[in-house]
């Protein structure tokens, strides 16, 4: 049922999304590899992606009434999801916010369906946190209710404090974080590929130095 997680590792790996070397972090760290989301940049890769979160938000069951995808990557996300979850027998409205509002036309601060019920917010990951709460205030400003934030890759590393950028926002905001894949997930992958045998130990090394258990 959930091997997906691993076909989503393969595939981000194969797309050169997800590399392996020295790579600097925000933090200052230097990580044994890297995860950028934007380099799903062509219709087969999107279409790709989307049919992930779609069976990842599908595998965590939560209950939910639209989409809600945070500009500027959230956008192609939450479109891209809609789409996938369509596909699936599940068709959902979806929307996403203007980083300006508009005071002419239709106006507002948001573009597509209008936000309602229970939201589930789509985004590549989480770092800091700040896109989640603004898209948090947001929905919650419009009347509606954030349930889940569903995310591509969750690196399970240490922010300022003990607690995870994952869990930072399940602690502040009291809703799940859904990960199509996890640091595990990279680990166990390594372990079950003789070619990238060569990076398991650097991962590994950079986990027990930074890495938080979900609970």
């Amino acid at each position: 049922m959930f091997n997906f997680r691993q076909d989503f590792i393969r595939f981000a790996v194969q797309q050169n999304v997800l590399r392996f070397g020295e790579f600097q972090t925000k933090a200052g760290r230097t990580s044994p590899y890297f995860f950028n989301a934007g380099l799903f940049n062509d219709g087969d890769s999107l279409r790709n992606l989307s049919q992930f979160y779609a069976q990842a938000i599908q595998a965590a069951d939560i209950p939910f009434d639209m989409l809600y995808g945070p500009a500027y990557k959230g956008i192609p996300l939450a479109a891209g999801t809609a789409i996938a979850l369509s596909e699936q027998g599940c068709n959902v409205p979806y929307c996403y916010n203007r980083k300006e509002a508009k005071d002419h036309g239709e106006g507002g601060t948001t573009v597509g369906a209008p936000l309602r019920g229970r939201v589930l917010i789509i985004d590549d990951v989480i770092s800091a946190g700040t896109s989640v709460r603004e898209s948090i205030e947001l929905i919650r400003a419009a009347g509606a209710t954030p349930c889940a934030v569903v995310i591509a890759l969750d690196r399970m590393e240490r922010g300022l404090g003990d607690l995870s950028a994952v869990q930072e926002v399940q602690q502040n905001y009291g809703i799940p974080v859904v990960a199509i894949a996890t640091l595990n997930d990279l680990l166990d992958f390594l372990q079950g590929e003789a070619e990238m045998m060569e990076n398991l130990s650097a991962v590994e090394a950079y986990r027990n130095l930074f890495g938080v258990e979900n609970d």
